[in-house]
């Protein structure tokens, strides 16, 4: 059976130590009062909920899954998912980083974030019931009415009432421009809604009193296109003026989805019939709304495989001390036994080392792009908060796809390590990988992402963003360019930043003439801007190793740390060398392939 440890340390380090977030908290009003203590003392609690009230329901929910009743059309959870998420609800942790005047905690977002990373390591298929809600949350904190908010926000701050966004129809996915739901207003302003959905999460349950549905859908006289596409709020159970449930309203859950993963989240087909809903922001402005919900939900699906990498991680790292095979290419290291441990055994050593690797960059982008979200919404000074946002907007993609390709390499690598028992059930590798395997798919596949990043974010305002991450890149050369111990992180960092113009210029001037050119080259782009980004966060978690160590600090935590630093320099950063020349291959080896594809 697996087991799973909080990496606390290793989280107080990426906050406290490299990110510094207290000093940013003062400087935003509503944390000013916040400090380390404070945070540590959360997340240590979160630990003990996400190791010994969810994770030890991971294997068994995978297991049993969710049961429909086709003829309530009611779905029941695993055997104690609802229990679990009572006990949630009643710690507070649904309401941590929601505004107080909900009835949140009003906590920092990292927290959050942080919190978020135990339980997706802990069991990611329980998490998402209350992670969507956070989106949908987010969506009517920033677009809703002052009635919607105070219809809905209190109910989904404590987690009573739970939410989904509901986008996918059947003919379509990612081009929501295509959907046919339909929105006919009524006479007293609310509308009905008719259509199905399909793939959504934490569709329907019976964890929560309520589910607050976000759907989007097309008014009678709308635009074609994205254009044309309304926001409303459809909730499971019509509510009363006072905040009491009323009847159920015509949304109900036609089937469950069968699936390689997460198979203890109900992921539903949603059947409407004249449900009553209430619109959310403009008529055909809909896409404004959802982006909010869908941008957290990206940074929630980069979350998810830091999770399941770090676990994995963990497991594969203890086995691999244990099981003996073999004996060390260099000599026996283990001469009271048989055969070595295997991980002795340098490829053993690189999958590890590769997990490991991806978590704690993926750990310190997270921080970062949560601190940035705080400063776009909270900071005082206007530069900072559309500075912080221009460059989350940046990220975001990189977050979610970058991180999730990590995710599927290092789950992998992990089950590789337990050889033959890591395909069997009962050592929960193979459920790791299964379970992450999603992520590289939804809230827009990973291709989509690339091509947002490259298109949108890079060439839709000529680098300019980018640009401003290569300060950041430049101002740490020029911070330790004449440091010698820093050298073997510093350099391939100025390196691929001075070759990262170039590269963009060349790429973007071939799609100007060449469309398809971009769409060759986005996943590789991503890629080598993922890289970028997280050696710069590995040579600033080097810095700070140096600097301790040179202090006389003695803890080994900062020996391992510079470990895993330069095998990330030396193993994994070089394949920018590789992506960069594939890019650059063009689009007619891709596109002049008719008979290939006949």
């Amino acid at each position: 059976m697996p087991t799973y440890t909080p990496p606390l340390r290793d989280m107080q380090f990426v906050m406290h130590e490299v990110l510094k977030v207290v000093d940013d908290f003062k400087q935003i009003p509503q944390h000013a009062e916040i400090d380390a203590d404070t945070i540590n003392a959360v997340l240590e609690e979160g630990g003990k909920f996400a190791s010994e009230v969810i994770f030890p329901l991971n294997i068994s929910g995978d297991a049993e899954g969710c049961t429909l009743d086709t003829k309530t059309h009611a779905v029941t959870t695993p055997k104690g998912f609802k229990e679990a998420y009572k006990t949630y609800i009643e710690g507070g942790w649904a309401a941590l980083g929601c505004d107080p005047e909900f009835g949140g905690q009003g906590l920092p977002l990292v927290v959050n974030s942080m919190f978020y990373e135990m339980l997706n390591s802990a069991n990611q298929a329980w998490t998402m019931y209350p992670g969507l809600t956070h989106g949908a949350y987010a969506a009517l904190h920033t677009h809703g009415t002052d009635e919607q908010k105070a219809t809905y926000l209190h109910k989904m701050t404590s987690g009573e009432w739970t939410g989904t966004m509901c986008l996918t129809e059947p003919h379509c996915g990612t081009d929501l421009g295509l959907m046919r739901t339909k929105a006919e207003p009524q006479a007293d302003g609310t509308y009905k809604i008719t259509g199905n959905k399909i793939f959504i999460s934490a569709g329907e349950h019976d964890m929560a009193d309520n589910i607050i549905h976000l759907v989007l859908a097309r008014l009678p006289d709308a635009p074609p296109g994205i254009k044309g596409v309304s926001l409303f709020i459809v909730p499971k159970f019509n509510v009363n003026k006072d905040g009491s449930l009323g009847s159920r309203n015509g949304i109900y859950c036609g089937g469950l989805e069968h699936k390689m993963g997460i198979k203890s989240n109900a992921t539903a087909q949603i059947v409407m019939e004249d449900a009553i809903g209430t619109m959310v922001g403009q008529p055909n402005k809909g896409m404004q709304g959802m982006f909010v919900m869908m941008n957290a939900a990206r940074l929630g699906v980069g979350n998810q495989s830091l999770g399941l990498t770090e676990v994995a991680f963990q497991n594969a790292l203890a086995y691999a001390k244990d099981r003996i095979q073999m004996r060390s290419l260099s000599g026996p290291k283990a001469k009271d036994k048989a055969a070595d441990p295997i991980i002795v055994h340098p490829d053993v050593r690189k999958m590890l080392l590769t997990a490991k690797a991806y978590a704690e960059g993926g750990r310190a982008l997270q921080a970062f792009c949560s601190m940035l979200l705080e400063k776009e919404h909270g900071h005082p000074d206007e530069k900072v908060r559309k500075d912080s946002g221009e460059m989350l907007s940046m990220l975001t993609p990189i977050v979610k796809a970058f991180l999730t390709d990590n995710g599927h390499i290092s789950t992998n690598a992990c089950m590789q390590v337990f050889g033959g028992h890591g395909f069997i059930k009962e050592w929960g590798m193979e459920q790791f990988v299964r379970d992450n395997r999603i992520n590289l798919i939804y809230e827009g596949t990973n291709t989509i992402q690339s091509l947002d990043l490259l298109g949108r974010k890079i060439l839709g305002n000529n680098g300019a963003t980018l640009k401003k991450f290569g300060k950041l890149v430049g101002k740490l050369v020029e911070e330790e360019g004449v440091n010698e111990k820093m050298a073997e992180f510093i350099t391939p960092i100025a390196i691929l930043g001075d070759q990262m113009t170039k590269f963009t210029t060349e790429i973007g001037f071939k799609g100007f003439q060449n469309p398809d050119e971009v769409g060759a080259a986005a996943v590789d782009y991503l890629r080598v801007a993922g890289h970028l980004v997280f050696g710069y966060f590995w040579a600033r978690m080097a810095q700070v190793a140096l600097r301790e160590i040179a202090a006389g600090n003695t803890d080994p935590f900062y020996g391992a740390k510079l470990q895993t630093a330069r095998f990330y320099f030396s193993k994994l950063f070089p394949e920018t060398a590789t992506l960069m020349r594939t890019a650059r291959a063009g689009s007619k080896v891709l596109m002049d392939t008719d008979l290939a594809l006949a």
